[in-house]
């Protein structure tokens, strides 16, 4: 059969290691497309693919793939979203936090054929979070920490007047649900909308977010409590070189989704 073919909207800490890995050659995935607010840019980071993919608008993305993974600006996330879903496609977003707002998609998508596929991202355990929401749920809870430079300029501590800079110590600078951490902290906190999709829903979870200069890595640990089981993972994952905001380990999710789209095993649900 012939591969499915993938668009990638951005080209930064997360769309561009993840080109490389589908241009080194995926079995059932080829990129064909790409979009960025600089083309020339996008065009320069591209030499020495073995099949670059064509650089296009963001608004002709999604009439070139199959597949269409956003990892952009959150502010084209809606108009990318609109596009891919109105043609059918298979959207796949990195700014989970973005689709909390607009779950109006979901319907569009629903009148369209197209599919939302989130991505597990930096978190862990999506898979028996979903299956204990199956049943009766109490409470879930995410704690994450993160390096204090990898939370400067988010609107929530914009607007608060919350500074970062210079700690001796841990700082707690939000809690509250993880409608409002996705909103407040839209770089920083998809894994705390994945959370919620998977589990009961964003208002119900609960998320406190920590700028701490004693860790190095991002670090979220999720607790549930439920009917069928009580869960308490942690992961710290390495925050990415060009983006402290972007784990590592977030092109490589997106990778391994996109693998278990054309797969013939997929393991976990």
């Amino acid at each position: 059969m012939s591969p499915r073919t993938v668009a990638i909207a951005g080209l930064g800490a997360i769309g561009l290691p993840l080109a490389r890995s589908l241009d080194a050659g995926v079995e059932g995935l080829r990129l064909t497309a790409v979009a960025a607010r600089n083309p020339e840019r996008a065009t320069a980071k591209l030499a020495g693919f073995r099949d670059p993919p064509r650089v296009v608008p963001l608004e002709a993305l999604a009439e070139q793939a199959e597949i269409v993974v956003e990892a952009a600006p959150a502010s084209v996330f809606e108009a990318l979203a609109r596009s891919a879903i109105a043609r059918g496609r298979i959207f796949v977003p990195a700014s989970v936090g973005a689709l909390l707002p607009r779950m109006h998609l979901v319907e569009e998508a629903r009148r369209s054929g197209a599919r939302i596929v989130v991505p597990t991202g930096a978190l862990l355990g999506l898979d028996a979070v979903r299956a204990a929401a199956e049943g009766p749920v109490e409470s879930v809870t995410l704690e994450t920490r993160k390096p204090p430079r990898g939370l400067e300029g988010a609107p929530y501590l914009v607007e608060h007047g919350i500074a970062v800079t210079g700690l001796t110590g841990p700082l707690r600078v939000f809690a509250g649900n993880a409608f409002d951490a996705a909103q407040g902290f839209p770089a920083n906190v998809n894994v705390a909308a994945a959370l919620a999709l998977a589990g009961i829903g964003p208002e119900r979870t609960r998320v406190e977010i920590w700028a701490d200069p004693g860790v190095t890595r991002n670090t979220h640990t999720i607790r549930v409590e439920a009917a069928a089981a009580r869960l308490t993972m942690t992961i710290e994952n390495v925050p990415s070189e060009e983006n402290p905001r972007t784990g590592r380990i977030t092109p490589l999710s997106l990778l391994a989704c996109l693998k278990g789209l054309v797969a013939p095993l997929r393991v976990g649900t």
